[in-house]
């Protein structure tokens, strides 16, 4: 009760705090920035302010010719917002009902309903974060690691306000864009939920994702996706300029069209480290745990297939020929997993499962995400396989050699896979191979001395920062929900199941 108590008088303090926020002047100097290389998914709001008016003087000569009239400032396209739109509702229904439903036919019966509600929960918490402070933490100006607090509570942001998308000249309104980054946030940390999943307290998932989200997914979409926007880069000392207050992956040049590494790696390892530090399930390793639904698991993946279009398309930001590319390759890569998973399991323990081409799907998914503005269609496809039976060894052969009780596998499938796509896209992209290459904002056209072995340091470099900064925080915050409320359930309620002990409720009647 005590919880409960000091629960809803923080979130009064908030709402009270927002109110207090939301009755100051907006002040014109906070225009956050987005980000994205050349691709990714996050350009910077470009408010347009208005010219200064110059003072009247009675006593000085009329100029002879007057000067030139201002640009007017862009608007957005009605076609380019009303796809934003869609993109965003298909992401949530990545999450709620997709991963929900991919989750909870993956547990068995008595915790089905446990996965359901953490899932759905996590979705609400981390959407009022995000507009709290998590926003502007990631998209507006700070430092490399941080962005500044000028958004906290939305604060200056009206239907009027414009966000750039990554062509010169060319917006988006801010609102549909903040709430598109909204549900990438949102469905992050839920991911991790996999990897626990059947024996962590309510309370402690809670807690931890919130912590984990703040210190962890905040700063690492700062650093790959934070830039000025196209709009800054007129020459090569504006792209200096500009380049500098970017975020710190972002300015080692790393390519993330989608979120490979600021969604998947980030998540895989949380997840990692998760199964290690709270251990095993009771029985793991000496009792039968099948999936109690695996219709449920093809439903779930199917709604994550389809939602993935609006995760991977919604972040070119615009209806273009561009989007049309990263939609074919969304569709081509999961496909091409989806079948070399299939085969890979066919041939070594003799027969296909529906379960193997569901995983399939989803590596192929993980891995395309930050190469899909990148690569050509048959790089998605080549890119798929790789995904398809590197994941499949992950599950078996990596997890067994280690020992970890990572129940859903989320390590396997979207850590691993992260890795596949961040790496594959610095080669795949190239233009030898079919890709786009990286668009030269001074040049105003593709970069003619593209070098895989450059950008693949590119890569390594977003990879590295986005394991290691994930570990450690996701370690530390393990370690503070369990030493404040711990993690675990007791042994008890977890042989009971999560369903009843934690809900009192039951996914299924009798």
């Amino acid at each position: 009760m005590r919880r409960l108590t000091s629960l809803l008088a923080f979130m009064c303090a908030l709402l009270c705090a927002s109110v207090a926020f939301a009755e100051e002047p907006a002040k014109t100097d906070v225009a956050p920035a987005a980000a994205a290389p050349a691709d990714t998914a996050a350009p910077a709001p470009t408010e347009a302010a208005p010219a200064p008016a110059a003072a009247a003087d009675t006593s000085a000569p009329a100029p002879e010719a007057s000067a030139p009239a201002a640009a007017p400032a862009p608007t957005p396209n009605k076609g380019d917002t009303a796809w934003m739109i869609v993109a965003t509702a298909f992401v949530i229904l990545m999450t709620i009902p997709g991963l929900a439903l991919f989750y909870g036919g993956l547990v068995r019966t008595k915790n089905m309903l446990s996965v359901l509600m953490q899932v759905f929960v996590t979705f609400c918490v981390m959407a009022i974060l995000w507009a709290v402070y998590g926003y502007s933490v990631a998209f507006t100006e700070g430092n490399a690691f941080f962005g500044g607090l000028g958004r906290m509570f939305l604060h200056g942001i009206t239907p009027d306000s414009v966000v750039a998308t990554f062509s010169k000249g060319v917006v988006v309104p801010e609102y549909i864009y903040l709430v598109f980054q909204l549900t990438f946030a949102a469905i992050t940390p839920a991911l991790i939920i996999g990897a626990f999943a059947e024996r962590v307290k309510f309370s402690a998932v809670l807690w931890f994702l919130a912590i984990w989200f703040t210190f962890s997914y905040l700063p690492v979409a700062h650093m790959v996706w934070f830039w000025a926007g196209p709009d800054a880069y007129t020459d090569a000392k504006a792209a200096e300029a500009a380049n500098a207050i970017a975020g710190f992956i972002w300015q080692k040049g790393a390519l993330d069209f989608a979120g490979g590494t600021v969604v998947h790696i980030n998540a895989g390892i949380a997840a990692l480290v998760g199964a290690i530090v709270i251990g095993k399930r009771i029985g793991y390793g000496r009792e039968a745990m099948p999936p109690h639904s695996l219709t449920m698991t093809m439903i779930g993946a199917s709604l994550l297939w389809v939602g993935w279009f609006g995760f991977n398309v919604g972040s070119n930001l615009e209806a273009t020929g561009l989007a049309a590319l990263v939609f074919v390759n969304t569709l081509l890569a999961t496909a091409a997993a989806a079948l070399a998973w299939m085969f890979v399991e066919w041939m070594s323990k003799g027969k296909p499962s529906m379960l193997g081409a569901a995983s399939g799907a989803v590596a192929g998914l993980v891995a395309i995400t930050p190469a899909c503005g990148f690569v050509g269609p048959m790089g998605s496809i080549m890119l798929g396989l790789i995904a398809g039976i590197v994941c499949f060894w992950a599950v078996t052969g990596l997890k067994r050699m280690f020992r970890y009780d990572d129940s859903l596998d989320v390590f396997g499938v979207h850590g691993v896979g992260g890795i596949v796509g961040a790496l594959g896209t610095g080669i795949f992209a190239a233009p030898s191979l079919g890709g786009t290459g990286v668009w030269d904002y001074v040049a105003n056209g593709v970069n003619p001395n593209y070098s895989i072995g450059t950008q693949l340091v590119s890569q390594l470099w977003g990879v590295g920062i986005t394991v290691v900064w994930s570990a450690v925080v996701a370690f530390v915050a393990y370690k503070i929900v369990d030493a404040v409320i711990g993690l675990r359930v007791p042994e008890e309620e977890e042989r009971e199941g999560l369903d009843v002990t934690s809900h009192g409720e039951s996914a299924y009647y009798a």
